[in-house]
């Protein structure tokens, strides 16, 4: 009978960090993880259930995705040969590290800020570092450079929309950091369909700029598809770390088609937009809370000295809300993702009721 010291062989690394972890409801309402409140079209549903038999899955999926890159190329503007496709944008963050960081080196990003950029870094053996954002949830690019410069950052990755506190950073700002960092800049724009801005046509300009993008927050987060466009170069290197087959069959022809077919999700997508305005509106009536700007599918606001009772009540009440409140600038702060005009009704009825 073996009795190997299982821990005694796990990196230090990794057994100091946390499981990332996430609540969630069997039913109720969940306004917590930044999703598509609307189902998919019923002609792309229709159009699923009809191919099923034509796919075939004792096949390995196409590891080019060859088809869904030719249509990322059309809407976006980008080469084939910059784009690369990811099981979720999170695996581009990985991968972007794994290629220009060696163990011990820093990447950067703004604080408070999407966490999986500092935990992929401590996975990796990586330095995360970081320069706070100011009352407005912004950042000035000089005192940022400073710390890019000083720490001899490899990667800053810039939220664009910002999660969690939901707005765009002022595009000098960035603009700056584009122009003075000697490193790479990731323009993470996963919720970049609600706010209507992009760094993309800097990339003619910048070979120093990389843009993400995922179509997890627009109707497709069971299917875990991201994106990235890369300087030819990079791409080249990225697909050297790029494990085989990361994008099944099923997700490829279900995210061509929805981007093929783009009208259904716009309205989708113009939908959320007026509830989230909506929703913020009402919420700023609320003497107890301040609710923050949003140019993204989601509202970030604090309840001061009850953020946490709040999130419980809501929760025992069957509405899930993600709690920031374990971040020291986040405390008695939520998070609410627009949801259906029913959804962000009841959701409103909760919070004057409770």
């Amino acid at each position: 009978m073996s009795s190997v010291d299982l821990m005694g062989l796990i990196r230090d690394n990794v057994k100091a960090l946390k499981a990332y972890q996430v609540e969630n409801l069997d039913e109720g309402t969940k306004l917590h993880a930044n999703e598509n409140p609307y189902p998919p079209s019923s002609e792309l549903l229709q159009k699923i259930f009809k191919r099923l038999d034509d796919f075939e899955l004792n096949r390995y999926p196409d590891p080019d995705c060859r088809n869904l890159k030719q249509v990322i190329a059309k809407k976006t503007g980008a080469q084939p040969e910059q784009i690369v496709i990811g099981n979720g944008s999170d695996e581009l963050i990985q991968y972007l590290m794994q290629v220009l960081c060696a163990e011990g080196d820093t990447i950067a990003f703004p604080d408070p800020t999407f966490a999986m950029y500092g935990i992929t870094a401590q996975c990796l053996g990586l330095t995360p570092t970081s320069f706070s954002l100011n009352d407005k949830w912004d950042f000035e690019a000089q005192p940022a450079l400073e710390v890019l410069s000083r720490q001899n950052a490899r990667i800053v990755f810039i939220s664009y929309p910002n999660n969690p506190t939901g707005n765009c950073f002022s595009e000098q700002a960035i603009q700056q950091v584009i122009e003075q960092f000697e490193g790479i800049v990731v323009l993470d724009e996963a919720y970049h369909d609600f706010a209507g801005r992009s760094f993309l046509k800097q990339m003619e300009k910048h070979n120093n700029l990389v843009i993400l993008r995922s179509l997890s927050k627009i109707g497709l987060a069971g299917l875990r598809i991201g994106f990235g466009i890369f300087p030819g170069i990079l791409a080249e290197q990225i697909n050297k770390v790029r494990l085989p087959y990361n994008s099944n069959t099923l997700s490829q022809w279900v995210a061509t088609e929805l981007l093929n077919d783009f009208n259904y999700v716009q309205n989708q997508i113009d939908s959320i937009i007026e509830e989230r305005d909506r929703l913020t509106k009402e919420l700023s009536k609320l003497s107890f809370i301040n609710a923050y700007p949003s140019n993204s599918n989601f509202i970030l606001f604090k309840v001061p000295e009850g953020g946490k009772k709040l999130f419980n009540e809501l929760k025992e009440n069957g509405t899930l809300l993600r709690n920031l409140d374990s971040h020291p600038r986040l405390k008695d702060c939520l998070r609410v993702t627009v949801g259906t005009k029913e959804e962000n009704d009841l959701f409103l009825k909760q919070i004057t009721s409770l």
